[in-house]
């Protein structure tokens, strides 16, 4: 059985409540109940934090033994020479996952320290991009 992860960054767990227009209306517990159901052949795991550090370090924890990373860096996708520097360094691959299209917002969310690491990169699609990611590991 494949075992994959997603990773969250911050502000990610007010899903369903943050900016419903930009990130929808439903909770990222929803969302990812419905995802186990959906992929009963998977492991998959989810890892949420607001803090650099301990995305990092839960990069670090599974970049050697999962089947793939989905990582939604959220902010620290555009300030963290750290978490980009952590995704460089593992061996899992890790597929870059943004709710919203970053291209289409302010302009300092168009650049990403993770993209040059990641596997593939997958925005604008809502939380579909998350699912998007999981089939990019079958």
């Amino acid at each position: 059985m494949k075992k994959l992860i997603i990773i969250n960054g911050p502000n990610l767990n007010l899903l369903g409540k943050r900016e419903p227009n930009v990130y929808g209306s439903l909770s990222f517990t929803d969302f990812f109940d419905a995802v186990q159901k959906r992929y009963p052949n998977l492991a998959i795991e989810h890892f949420q934090s607001n803090i650099e550090g301990e995305l990092i370090t839960k990069l670090q924890e599974c970049g050697f033994t999962y089947d793939g990373i989905i990582l939604n860096a959220a902010a620290y996708t555009h300030t963290s020479v750290g978490i980009g520097d952590a995704v460089k360094a593992i061996e899992t691959p890790v597929v870059e996952v943004h709710i919203s299209n970053t291209f289409g917002r302010e302009e300092f969310r168009h650049q990403s320290f993770v993209s040059p690491n990641a596997k593939g990169v997958i925005l604008g699609f809502g939380l579909q991009g998350y699912e998007l990611a999981i089939e990019s590991f079958m």
